[in-house]
């Protein structure tokens, strides 16, 4: 799930690109699993990103290099010593994730190494950003609208191929952009409605009625077609329940073995093994199934 957490807002700032973002103070966050791995990444979005991560950097002068560029260099602590040797990438407004100027610094993967790195940024009176705090202030500058910020959790939440597509074609808008037609189709057919109301006692007719009434006919089944579709999305997101059910000794559990890929249920002579329900996830043409269960019919009958 989205969260979006409130936040006072400071003073827009008018982009070169005519879209108006507003710079709120400065977040940090780990944007990569924790865990232990090759590199992990720590964002830094808000007013004054670079010049605040410049402070614990030792290297290249941040502010003053341009935007969408590494630097290598070291984050330090209050002790000036240093953290971890990382690779600073400069974002400046509005051309980032969030349209606010962003830092992104790329350190070791270890668990306690990517903490001391954020403890450091934090130390410099950052906030430590809320859940999906980066992906609102995106939404509220304008840089996506809110079925591609929902997009973004159903892309990292996705746990099968079909799943993936879905939310990659919502993320690239196209959700948005049915209801953007929807909307300006509503607006089209209420103002020729009201046109003809404000001028009902004049000979005058501004909009042929079947006309009309054809046109929205056609939104109505329209809308009616892309909410069908919602069940299957639901199916596509979640995955489909599944069971198994049949004889003892039918072969359920060889079957579940099979198109799982692994010895996930024990497969015996002897009747009656496999009593308990099993859980697994597996995929097939794309498509997520869930929790399949193994059921003797004996048990259904008690």
């Amino acid at each position: 799930m989205l969260i979006f957490a409130a936040m006072e807002q400071q003073s827009p700032k008018t982009s070169t690109d005519n879209t108006t973002i507003t710079q709120k103070e400065p977040i940090a966050a780990i944007a990569t699993p924790v865990g232990e791995g090759g590199i992990a990444v720590i964002r830094v979005s808000g007013e004054g990103a670079i010049a605040t991560v410049n402070k614990a950097f030792r290297g290249t002068n941040l502010t003053e290099q341009d935007s969408h560029t590494v630097h290598f260099g070291n984050i330090m602590d209050e002790r000036d010593q240093v953290v971890d040797e990382v690779l600073a990438t400069l974002f400046r407004s509005p051309k980032s994730y969030t349209g606010e100027e962003t830092v992104e610094i790329s350190c070791h993967g270890g668990v306690l190494v990517t903490q001391a790195v954020l403890e450091a940024i934090l130390s410099l009176g950052v906030q430590s950003a809320e859940p999906g705090e980066f992906t609102q202030r995106a939404f509220m500058n304008g840089k996506m609208e809110l079925s591609q910020a929902e997009a973004v959790a159903d892309l990292i939440h996705a746990k099968s191929k079909k799943a993936l597509d879905a939310a990659h074609q919502q993320l690239e808008g196209r959700l948005g952009e049915h209801i953007k037609q929807f909307r300006q189709q509503i607006i089209d057919a209420t103002a020729m409605v009201e046109l003809e109301l404000d001028f009902v006692e004049e000979d005058v007719e501004f909009a042929d009625k079947d006309e009309l009434e054809r046109l929205l006919n056609e939104l109505d089944e329209e809308i009616d077609e892309l909410l069908a579709t919602y069940e299957t999305g639901r199916l596509v997101k979640h995955g489909v329940r599944t069971v198994f059910i049949g004889l003892p000794n039918a072969g359920k559990s060889t079957l579940l073995n099979t198109l799982v890929g692994k010895d996930r249920a024990i497969v015996t002579d002897i009747a009656g093994t496999t009593r308990d329900t099993i859980d697994v996830d597996w995929s097939y043409d794309g498509l997520r199934l869930s929790s399949p269960t193994l059921l003797d019919s004996v048990i259904l009958r008690m």
